[in-house]
């Protein structure tokens, strides 16, 4: 049977909002919300935090999750993900990279995203969903093209595709959770950096553009990450309606 890992890249000092993976939520880190949403998910064959300092280590310990070490320097949950692969002997043969600030994901969406991985020859799986014309307008929403198959063509923080003649009714917005074989993140780990990838900031245009396959699926279940210290109020509010729907 195809083994299936989750890593959770758990990077402390993140960009727009330093250390939200410990910002309380509810009462609990925002990253012990992520890690027992994904020991819910039962195509996981075993889930890891990968770390990258002491304090979260010991956060982590308190929670009961597993974890390793990474560097505090890795740019991205990918190439964090990369260097596990090659500092411990980690099993598995599809590598899910959840990420640390997502603690809504739930288990329909992970299947909509394995629902190929290994048997379809793609090096990456993803996801897409559908957006208005107003969403697709922020550059914060990433939008994605593909073939007829399914496989990815571009991926942009503009609005594509151009509509010359009549105005779209929706776009496909990309969700940022995705699926690797271990040979694609043994190739990854030595690519240089595109400067389509450079100009968008968009990981998945560097894999495109050194001819790795990326497979995007069709979801319609709701992503909801934490990335600016509003979100993780937005997320406060939206577990209360939960609790009294």
């Amino acid at each position: 049977m195809t083994k299936i890992a989750c890593i959770i890249p758990a990077r402390l000092q993140s960009t727009r909002f330093p250390r939200k993976i410990l910002a309380p939520l509810q009462g609990k880190p925002l990253l012990e919300w992520v890690w027992n949403a994904a020991k819910k998910i039962d195509l996981f064959h075993s889930v890891t935090i990968a770390v990258d300092s002491e304090e979260t280590i010991e956060i982590v310990k308190q929670f009961g999750g597993d974890y390793l070490m990474t560097s505090p320097h890795c740019p991205n949950g990918t190439l964090r993900l990369c260097s596990l692969l090659e500092l411990y002997p980690l099993e598995g043969d599809i590598f899910v990279c959840w990420q640390g600030d997502e603690p809504f994901l739930e288990q329909p969406m992970i299947e909509d995203l394995l629902q190929t991985a290994g048997v379809d020859g793609s090096d990456i799986w993803t996801l897409k969903k559908k957006i208005t014309p107003l969403e697709a307008s922020s550059p914060h929403h990433v939008k994605v093209v593909t073939d007829h198959e399914g496989y990815a063509l571009y991926f942009s923080r503009s609005q594509i595709p151009f509509h010359r003649d009549v105005l779209p009714s929706e776009y496909d917005q990309h969700i940022g959770i995705y699926a690797y074989t271990r040979k694609a993140l043994e190739q990854i780990r030595h690519l240089p950096m595109s400067a389509l990838a450079e100009k968008e900031q968009l990981e998945m245009l560097n894999f495109m553009y050194h001819g790795l396959k990326i497979k995007v699926h069709e979801t319609n279940h709701e992503s909801f990450g934490i990335d600016i210290p509003e979100h993780l109020e937005m997320a406060h509010q939206k577990l209360a309606a939960l609790k009294n729907s």
